[in-house]
């Protein structure tokens, strides 16, 4: 796994730190926006769960669609996505830990529905925020510099997809499924979320295959992470204080 040098980072000059400055200004405003309406807190859209609640029996077209959509529209499951591929460039690699992610958010999403596991999802989405702020940490060298330590990746996007499968069958859970073809509509859900996963990906290489190549990746990249860090800590401060309201 690659990460940035010291070296590396030591030469962001003071135009770039104002660029950057300037640019998570923009992000964290636009991010400040999303916060006034459910597209920050990650449900899934009113009008799908008029429809989810109205589905009786097996409907897996609708819940494909759904499941792909919600990867899609996953702000939070996007930014882990692309911490988690930021440094791996073998195709052999990406699949790795691809899977592992898959693997963990689908096998908690799957149990957690079926075996109805509501966690508070104000908590399990701040999880998601901190499994955020951890890849980009972790993309920047933080560990290794600031504790001498290195996660083991592997174990780490693992359980972290542990986490994420339980955000996702928090939500699910709230809206009340009908029993009646629950099974294979989660199945087909979990396809569709697989293929919004694909989808994601696809888009998320494509443009990093074209960003590696500047001459600037090396200082564009710690920007980003640290823009995705801040993004996370932002989750983690969003979910936390609306679960104290909450109460």
């Amino acid at each position: 796994m690659n990460f940035l040098s010291f070296n590396e980072m030591s030469t962001i000059n003071s135009d770039l730190v104002r660029s950057f400055h300037k640019g998570l200004l923009y992000l964290t405003l636009a991010v400040l926006g999303l916060m006034s309406n459910d597209a920050f807190a990650h449900a899934i859209a009113q009008g799908d769960k008029g429809y989810i609640q109205e589905i009786t029996g097996t409907n897996i077209p609708a819940f494909m669609y759904l499941g792909a959509k919600h990867m899609v529209t996953g702000y939070d499951h996007i930014l882990f996505l692309l911490g988690v591929i930021f440094f791996l460039y073998k195709m052999k690699h990406i699949a790795l830990y691809v899977s592992l992610f898959a693997f963990g958010h689908s096998s908690t999403m799957l149990l957690g529905v079926y075996f109805n596991i509501g966690i508070n999802s104000y908590i399990i989405d701040a999880i998601i925020g901190l499994s955020v702020v951890y890849k980009a940490m972790d993309n920047l060298g933080a560990f290794q510099r600031w504790f001498g330590v290195q996660p083991n990746t592997k174990v780490a996007t693992l359980l972290f997809g542990f986490c994420h499968g339980f955000g996702l069958s928090s939500k699910i859970i709230e809206y009340d499924i009908s029993p009646d073809g629950l099974i294979p509509n989660l199945l087909a859900f979990n396809i569709g979320v697989e293929l919004g996963q694909l989808l994601a990906l696809g888009t998320i290489l494509i443009v990093m295959g074209f960003w590696r190549r500047h001459s600037n990746f090396a200082k564009q990249a710690y920007s980003a992470n640290v823009v995705m860090m801040s993004l996370g800590f932002m989750l983690i401060g969003y979910q936390l204080t609306g679960y104290v309201i909450a109460q």
